[in-house]
């Protein structure tokens, strides 16, 4: 299919009902029938098909998503190279700072954690892998986007805009894009409350042969990462992190 061919509305509309029952926890057969302005007759047909191959499942009366969606994502997770070097790197920040600390990568111009370690005194964000966020609202983000192209982040700018998530968030083009050549300059992205307002995180791009791979963060509590002397030391864990796993990136080929 070329980039000018319309979607297929059949597959369009199994993907939907997909998208709508993550998230909602379960909805019935009318609900759907309602949103996509349908017979419910015609809703029955997907949801048959769906459940037949097993995307979702009905329990009393209703659908919802099955597992069948958590053994698809935990493979492409398990199959990512970027993944089997990069956690025991994570378990190691996670073990010196007690903190979260995540791979971000860039999915369709937006951050996707690829994988998360809590620590014991780490915020509980409800954060999963999988989970997508604009990628302009947060250090992890903007170190991947720092080391795009400039067409690419444009473009990416002009397909999803600058969502506001929170009075901090960088709305402006010309603002980020300085911030972005400051991260390049620095080898490393800080901020807070631009995501979540109380949440900060402090990243570094993963870099294998000049490719940008993802980001490596730590996410803390927003005065925790505004404090001076600990941002100095989560620099430079960061950082080393890192390294670390652009080296093991390299070489390995598992």
């Amino acid at each position: 299919m070329t980039s000018n061919t319309p979607p297929l509305k059949t597959v369009q509309r199994a993907f939907k009902i997909i998208e709508i029952l993550w998230k909602q926890t379960s909805v019935t057969p009318a609900e759907l029938a309602a949103r996509f302005d349908v017979p419910q007759s015609t809703i029955y047909d997907y949801v048959q098909t769906l459940q037949s191959m097993e995307y979702i499942t009905r329990v009393d009366g209703e659908y919802q998503l099955s597992y069948k969606l958590l053994a698809i994502g935990a493979r492409v997770k398990y199959r990512s190279r970027l993944f089997r070097v990069a956690r025991n790197e994570l378990q190691q920040l996670v073990a010196e700072t007690g903190e979260v600390a995540d791979i971000n990568v860039e999915d369709n111009g937006r951050a996707v954690i690829l994988h998360y370690e809590r620590g014991e005194q780490a915020l509980d964000l409800g954060m999963y892998p999988g989970m997508r966020t604009p990628i302009h609202t947060h250090a992890s983000g903007k170190a991947i986007l720092a080391h795009l192209s400039e067409a690419r982040i444009d473009e990416i700018i002009d397909t999803h805009g600058l969502e506001q998530m929170t009075n901090a968030t960088i709305t402006s083009v010309s603002k980020l894009k300085n911030e972005l050549e400051q991260i390049r300059s620095d080898g490393f992205a800080v901020d807070w409350d631009q995501q979540v307002t109380g949440m900060g995180v402090i990243a570094a791009p993963i870099i294998a042969d000049d490719d940008i791979l993802g980001a490596v963060g730590i996410v803390a509590p927003s005065d925790r990462i505004q404090n001076n002397p600990y941002q100095k030391q989560l620099r430079q864990k960061i950082r080393e992190a890192s390294s670390t796993i652009s080296i093991n990136y390299k070489y390995s080929h598992t």
